[in-house]
């Protein structure tokens, strides 16, 4: 079997005792990871709109020049949040970074440099004095941040850098940036591999255009940009861990930063907006003629569809898909676009939350169009690691409640069968529809009045004394009806249910908290 790969992110972590960690698998064990380890993904590969053509040939750099001020060392304090023990303030840690000017007091990095920032501090290469930054708009799907110092005028001379377009295959890149080994700005060279539809590991299920280059990008090189011809062409963000892999890094393409800075330009950002359907090629002549197609290498028939999603109401499963916005959609899922061919799902990438796009599909032979407003597709977020939010939970008698989410599964490291297969098929099997948030048991503090319940811990919480349970709210709700004696909580999939005397549980609940040190018995969200 050949060895796994896994992407690392491109950030600089320190540890408690000033330690250097690499995020690379199975190394700084004793510090808990910042970022999860997303598997690569093969999917169909996706052709870009090429920049003007630019010569192999090494290209200049002179660090005298001034160019490169406006590239900045970027040193974070972070608080990671606990979600084993949720009432705590979280895990100490740091990291460092690269981010870069584009505009007046506007500095763009990369997400994961700046998650769960306390103190953000940014440093010139010129200027050894650290000056204190705030983030002004972050954006987890598409791993970009805009930051901002917080007394602008110690970069006022500074010159932005200015955008480019997508680099062509096999021309050169510059990557610059401040990675492990030095303090002083680092530059590397290399040259486009590959430009595809790729993961982005920061929140483990978002999936972009990204430019492939073998240009060396290592840890702390996070956030900074790669140029060609002087122009940023994109944000180095994450690249290969392991043996198998050498010199194989990612950068985030102009197309995407564009969106995220058109996204923030009314003040909030939006996020991605998704079609919340899977599709499935129409290759097979038998299947083209049965499904009325005609041939011709047009159309992918519909494999799934969410309920909750864009095309919920418009699209079922079996219909085929014949264009999007006026452009053919090919019998593999490919689309002509910009001149180039590229997945259909590049043209809901360029939209925004709120826009229509018409798709004409085919249904029992019937050729149909609707127009669909994109939103985007909740549900999908709870599989995906988040941030800068502090855990929610609810404690009652030493019981411990909390909501799934990748942080939590990742955290509890729970292996409950029903839990896992909750988690896994949330999306496939449509479980959102009857449990919007499911609840988990995730821990049972010790104490006389809930012997023997440890057992019960790691369960998804069906219903409390009758009361469905369908969010962490509707755990609060039901534990605060004093209606009944005793209180009894039925568990997903496990026969016996947990009961508690309702007069012993709210008579030792003081002294449980007390005793585990539990300012708060609860934090359902902010209202």
């Amino acid at each position: 079997m050949a060895p796994a790969l896994d992407y690392f992110i491109t950030k600089l972590v320190f540890g408690a005792a000033g330690r250097v960690c690499l995020w690379l698998p199975a190394t700084c064990m004793n510090i808990r990871p910042l970022l999860t380890l997303l598997a690569l993904a093969v999917l169909p590969p996706v052709m870009a709109q090429p920049a003007p053509e630019t010569s192999t040939a090494s290209q200049a750099i002179d660090l005298s020049s001034g160019a490169w001020d406006g590239v900045v060392n970027i040193d974070v304090s972070v608080l990671v949040p606990d979600y084993r023990e949720p009432w705590n303030a979280g895990q100490p840690s740091g990291g460092s970074g690269t981010g870069f000017l584009i505009g007046k007091n506007r500095f763009l990095t990369n997400a994961h440099v700046v998650s769960n920032a306390t103190r953000i501090l940014i440093r010139t290469s010129n200027d050894p004095e650290p000056h204190p930054a705030k983030i002004v708009h972050i954006a987890h799907d598409c791993d970009l941040a805009i930051i901002e110092a917080e007394d602008p005028k110690h970069f006022e001379k500074l010159k932005p850098l200015d955008f480019g377009g997508i680099p062509q295959l096999n021309t050169e890149v510059i990557a610059v940036g401040y990675p492990i080994g030095g303090d002083r700005i680092s530059v590397t060279r290399g040259v486009v591999s590959r430009i595809d539809f790729r993961p982005y590991s920061h929140t483990s299920v978002d999936s972009h255009l990204a430019i492939q280059v073998d240009a060396a990008i290592n840890p702390g090189n996070s956030g900074g940009p790669v140029l060609q011809g002087g122009k940023v062409v994109g944000v180095a963000f994450q690249g290969f861990s392991g043996r198998v892999a050498q010199n194989v890094g990612y950068m985030i393409p102009v197309p995407v930063i564009k969106r995220f800075l058109k996204d923030i330009e009314d003040g909030r950002y939006d996020h991605y907006v998704d079609l919340a359907a899977s599709d499935f090629p129409i290759e097979n002549p038998a299947q083209a003629k049965a499904l009325g197609t005609n041939g011709g290498g047009v159309g992918v028939m519909v494999a799934d569809v969410e309920p909750a999603g864009s095309v919920g109401e418009v699209l079922k499963i079996g219909d085929v898909i014949l264009s999007i916005d006026d452009n053919p959609v090919l019998n593999n899922g490919l689309v002509k676009f910009e001149g180039e061919l590229m997945d259909m799902n590049e043209i809901v990438e360029r939209k925004f939350a709120g826009d229509t796009i018409k798709i004409a599909y085919l249904r029992e032979g019937k050729k149909q169009e609707a127009t669909v407003t994109l939103k985007r597709f909740d549900p999908y977020v709870r599989l995906g690691a988040t941030y800068n939010q502090r855990p929610r939970y609810v404690v009652f008698a030493g019981l411990v409640f909390q909501p799934m989410d990748r942080n939590l599964m990742d955290a509890h490291q729970i292996r409950d069968r029903t839990v896992s297969y909750v988690f896994d098929n949330f999306l496939t099997d449509k479980l959102y529809v009857e449990r919007p948030e499911p609840v988990v048991l995730t821990n049972v503090l010790p104490d006389e009045v809930n012997t023997w319940l440890t057992p019960y811990a790691h369960s998804i919480v069906d219903e409390i004394n009758g009361v469905k349970i369908k969010s962490l709210k509707d755990v609060q709700t039901a534990l605060a009806k004093k209606d009944q004696a005793f209180i009894e909580i039925r568990l997903l999939e496990k026969s016996r249910p947990l009961v508690l005397k309702r007069e012993l549980a709210e008579a030792a609940h003081p002294r449980i908290m007390q005793t585990y040190n539990i300012q708060g018995d609860s934090f359902v969200g902010e209202e």
